[in-house]
C-alpha cells in the first residue's frame, strides 16, 4: 500500500501535515480557505488514517524519506504539532523543495524540563500505557486534551472526533513511534539553519505547546515569524480557521 495524498485546488502547491493520533481529515476547516489559490496536498503520514497499513518510523529523517516520493516537486509545508516536527525536518533536509515552513502549534522540542516549557513526561507515559489497553479512548483522551482551555472545548472535540474517526484508526505501532519521537526529537540546534521564510503560529491557550515556546524559539531562529491566537488552544487552524487562513495567506504573500 502507499501513502495516501489527496490535492485540491489550483495554484502553488502547499502540503500540510497532521500531528500524533490524527489524520489529514483534521484539516478540513481549513481547505476551503486556501484551496481557491493554492494547489492543497493532504497527506496521511505512515500508520496513519488510509496509511494506516503502513508504519511511521521512529526517525524523523526516515519519515522525510518516507513521505517526500508522494509530495509535489516544489511546495510550502504546513505541519501541526507532531507534523511540525515533520515539515521542520523536511525544511532541513530538502531545502531544495520546501519554499517555506510554517508549524501550528508544535515545538522543535516537546518536552518539559527546567528551561523549557512543554508536555510533562509522565502525560505522554500515560498515553503510552493506555495504548496497550484502548487505543481508541487514548486517542479521545488526547483530543480532550489539545482542547483544553478554549473556550468551544466541547463542540471543538466532537467535531475533530468526528472527522478522525471517519478514516481508520492509525495502528499501533505508528503511535508509540509517534510518541517517541514527540520524547526524544530535539531539533533545536538545526533551527538557525533553516534558509527558508519561516512562520509559526501559537494558541494562547495551549497546554500542550505553552505560548512561552515562542520567544525562546524566536531567540533559536531570529530570521523566523510568529503569530499567537489569544482564544484558541492547540488547534487554532480549526477553532479560528478564518483568521488562521488570513494571517497564513499574509505570510504567504510576502514569500
Amino acid at each position: 500500500m502507499s501513502i495516501w495524498t489527496s490535492t485540491q485546488g489550483t495554484g502553488t502547491d502547499i502540503v500540510v501535515i497532521h500531528g500524533w493520533g490524527m489524520n489529514a481529515n483534521v484539516w478540513q476547516p481549513l481547505l476551503p480557505e486556501l484551496t481557491s489559490q493554492f494547489r492543497v496536498t493532504q497527506i496521511d503520514l505512515p500508520g496513519f488514517g488510509d496509511s494506516h497499513s503502513l508504519t511511521l518510523s521512529p526517525s524523523l529523517e526516515d519519515i522525510c524519506h518516507d513521505i517526500l516520493p508522494s509530495l509535489p516537486q516544489q511546495f510550502h509545508v504546513l505541519g501541526w504539532s507532531l507534523g511540525g516536527l515533520v515539515a521542520t525536518q523536511l525544511a532541513v533536509q530538502c531545502p531544495q523543495r520546501v519554499l517555506s515552513l510554517a508549524t501550528v502549534a508544535s515545538s522543535p522540542y516537546f518536552i518539559a524540563n527546567d528551561d523549557w516549557p512543554g508536555i510533562k513526561p509522565v502525560l505522554l507515559q500515560q498515553f503510552q500505557r493506555s495504548l496497550r489497553s484502548d487505543f481508541k479512548a487514548t486517542i479521545e483522551r488526547f483530543m480532550a486534551v489539545q482542547a483544553m482551555g478554549s473556550p468551544h472545548a466541547k463542540q471543538l472535540i466532537k467535531q475533530v472526533r468526528h472527522w478522525v474517526f471517519e478514516k481508520p484508526m492509525a495502528n499501533t505501532e505508528s503511535l508509540k513511534n509517534g510518541l517517541s519521537l514527540l520524547q526524544q526529537a530535539d531539533l533545536r540546534t538545526q533551527l538557525a539553519d533553516i534558509q527558508q521564510p519561516f512562520m509559526r503560529f501559537y494558541g494562547r491557550l495551549d497546554s500542550l505547546v505553552p505560548v512561552a515556546v515562542s520567544d525562546l524559539v524566536q531567540a533559536l531562529a531570529p530570521q523566523s515569524q510568529q503569530h499567537v491566537f489569544n482564544h484558541c488552544a492547540h488547534t487554532p487552524f480549526v477553532s479560528a480557521s478564518i483568521p488562521f487562513a488570513e494571517r497564513y495567506r499574509q505570510f504567504l504573500s510576502a514569500v
